[in-house]
């Protein structure tokens, strides 16, 4: 069976290297996005998946087997097309691509396509799964492996698990659970498929829901909202947007914390979550927690801290820095 691998984000690599290594399918191909413009110079560089594929395909030669092709188009259209439909390829394997395939493409592979999605479908169809489940303080998520279909992952489930969830979880942390687990997945469903005795249960699109792509605007931090709320975003947006707020004039990102839930050692005996301050207001330092912040309901306590262009830092060796930065108000 031989199997083209789309997918743009390192969330994929472990997948990726599974399908290499395996030998009751030949990994024929990998379809990735084009180099981007990164750093300071601008330098074409390959994404991760791109790079991983490089080295792989490198280890492939010296054991004496054929290199994998790497593919990267912007598009399926045109000589793109037709270098994928040279290949002959039995079955593609997507996760995390960021493209939608048009029928006619699809129509390339005569066992048609399967996706691997961060979520229990039918919840979080969408681009950003996983920031979904933890906007949502979710107690659980998880990943189902389904057919390409013409609506946006409502395609039938070949497989799913369950992640429980203890709500302390970042993007970053559930992008490494999901990689790590997506691929015995992967090669349970790539095996029934081989062997024609794949089984797939439909969705319910009655309790479908969406989550679209985000925006970098997305990440600003409105102090109004809830330390719970605030909390969940500042984790569903590691490592990207990030949560931004501002501070005299100067733009300022909160990387970690955590809901405060101790009373407040600045001077000010009271329970914390009341409203003598202003939300964004830093009403004072727990000397073993953080710097904590008023919100509209409760307290947030930030650990890491970055102002823009600046190097991430600790709560202690950002406030050495920021002297100024009790009693300020964040907007």
């Amino acid at each position: 069976m031989k199997i083209i691998f789309a997918s743009s984000s390192g969330i994929a690599l472990h997948c990726l290297e599974t399908l290499s290594n395996e030998d009751f399918c030949t990994l024929t191909a990998v379809l990735t996005n084009p180099d981007s413009a990164q750093g300071r110079k601008k330098e074409l560089m390959p994404n991760e998946i791109a790079a991983g594929a490089a080295l792989l395909s490198e280890k492939r030669i010296h054991r004496g087997k054929e290199a994998i092709k790497i593919i990267k188009a912007p598009d399926l259209k045109g000589s793109h097309f037709n270098e994928i439909a040279d290949l002959k390829a039995d079955l593609l394997v997507v996760f995390a691509y960021g493209k939608i395939f048009s029928t006619q493409f699809l129509s390339l592979f005569p066992l048609g396509g399967i996706n691997i999605h961060p979520s229990l479908l039918p919840k979080y169809r969408g681009a950003a799964p996983i920031q979904a489940a933890i906007l949502n303080r979710d107690t659980e998520t998880g990943i189902s492996i389904q057919y390409l279909a013409a609506k946006l992952d409502s395609g039938d489930i070949l497989a799913q698990e369950t992640i429980p969830l203890s709500r302390t979880e970042t993007t970053t942390d559930l992008s490494k659970i999901v990689g790590e687990k997506a691929p015995l997945m992967l090669v349970t469903v790539l095996r029934s498929i081989a062997e024609g005795k794949a089984q797939s249960v439909r969705q319910n699109n009655e309790k479908a829901s969406y989550f679209g792509t985000l925006k970098k605007e997305d990440g600003r931090i409105d102090w109004k909202e809830s330390a719970e709320v605030i909390d969940a975003r500042i984790r569903a947006f590691t490592p990207w947007p990030l949560s931004g707020t501002m501070h005299n004039g100067n733009e300022l990102f909160i990387l970690a914390g955590k809901v405060y839930t101790g009373i407040i050692e600045a001077g000010i005996e009271r329970n914390p979550g009341k409203a003598e301050s202003l939300p964004g207001t830093v009403i004072g330092v727990d000397k073993d927690a953080g710097i904590l912040i008023q919100t509209g309901c409760g307290v947030y306590c930030a650990n890491l801290l970055q102002y823009k262009t600046k190097k991430v830092l600790d709560w202690k060796n950002f406030l050495n820095g920021a002297r100024d930065f009790e009693g300020s108000v964040l907007i």
